[in-house]
């Protein structure tokens, strides 16, 4: 079972996250860095291929004994749709459209939702806009564990059940921190997935359903992309909170373990933050960084010291903007 985790608080510091700071004195150094931002011409052709392959197991799923389903669900169904969450991520700072279409993105997000079964695309940039406008906020970052999953989830065999059920963690977290009212988008999300959900029952039966919707939540909890969610902001090193991954799963991830570039600047998409590291090598290498996210997961859980409490938060001061 292991022994109770120490820590009994989040580490609280008294200063501004470091990305705003370091991205003047990157982009004071290295202009030319500039250029990298904006969207991505081929991230909306890759989610359509995506969204098509899904569909295509939806229907190769559909006569399968379930020992089959479920294997193809965990193997290959989590995958894909873990990665779409993660193209969902780059939609949400309108790396598909631009800027200059701002709804066109949103409403595009709402086509990629459409494998993982899950209304969350609208409701997902809400929230992941004030993480890294306000990163680490009190009362607003919603990617900071509760207290009650700091205090309760303390043990080993507690954190490794915590991993299996992050899903369910992200999805009433925000209720719990910082509750918005809910927007017309959201409301089409809701609508447009809960449509896709009934027709894709009513044509090839439960089988597909099952596929997607617990490949789903299998690949957002005890699996090794989903190691991404411990990697980017746990405190494994006193004094850090963001830190990057540079293995091979950045290929699945659309470059998500490249966290401190992308922190440093959000407007850049996935596909051009190794060129972010590349020319501004000095302001990262020396970072803490990662090479295994299945290591990550398992010092998480055998680490005694490690808990849901071991991140990084912050007071803020003024005024939070609302979206």
């Amino acid at each position: 079972m292991g022994n109770r985790v120490p820590r009994e608080d989040y580490e609280w510091v008294y200063t501004d996250q470091p990305h705003a700071d370091r991205r003047k004195v990157i982009l004071a150094k290295y202009p030319e860095i500039k250029s990298l931002m904006g969207a991505d011409p081929r991230l909306k052709w890759i989610v359509c291929m995506m969204v098509v392959v899904q569909f295509i197991a939806f229907y190769l799923v559909k006569d399968l004994d379930w020992k089959w389903v479920l294997f193809w669900t965990y193997t290959f169904g989590s995958c894909v749709n873990h990665s779409m969450t993660l193209a969902i991520h780059e939609i949400s700072h309108n790396a598909a459209f631009g800027n200059n279409k701002a709804l066109w993105n949103r409403y595009f997000a709402m086509f990629a939702n459409l494998p993982i079964g899950l209304p969350y695309s609208a409701s997902f940039k809400r929230y992941h806009l004030d993480h890294h406008r306000y990163m680490g906020g009190d009362g607003v970052d919603v990617d900071i564990p509760t207290d009650f999953e700091g205090w309760f989830f303390c043990t080993r065999f507690r954190k490794f059940m915590w991993i299996i059920l992050q899903p369910i963690f992200y999805a009433f977290r925000p209720l719990c921190i910082n509750p918005k009212p809910i927007s017309q988008l959201e409301l089409t999300n809701v609508l447009i997935q809960s449509s896709f959900n009934v027709l894709l029952f009513w044509l090839w039966g439960a089988k597909p359903v099952v596929y997607m919707l617990a490949g789903s939540l299998l690949g957002m909890g005890l699996h090794p992309i989903s190691g991404h969610f411990i990697a980017e902001h746990y405190m494994f090193i006193k004094g850090h909170e963001t830190y990057s991954y540079y293995g091979s799963l950045n290929l699945l991830t659309f470059n998500v373990g490249y966290h401190n570039e992308h922190h440093d600047f959000p407007s850049i998409p996935g596909r051009r933050l190794p060129l972010v590291k590349k020319i501004a090598a000095e302001y990262y290498e020396d970072l803490p960084q990662y090479t295994s996210w299945v290591r990550v997961l398992y010092d998480f859980i055998m680490d005694d010291t490690l808990s849901p409490y071991s991140r990084v938060k912050r007071k803020l001061k003024g005024e939070v903007k609302q979206e």
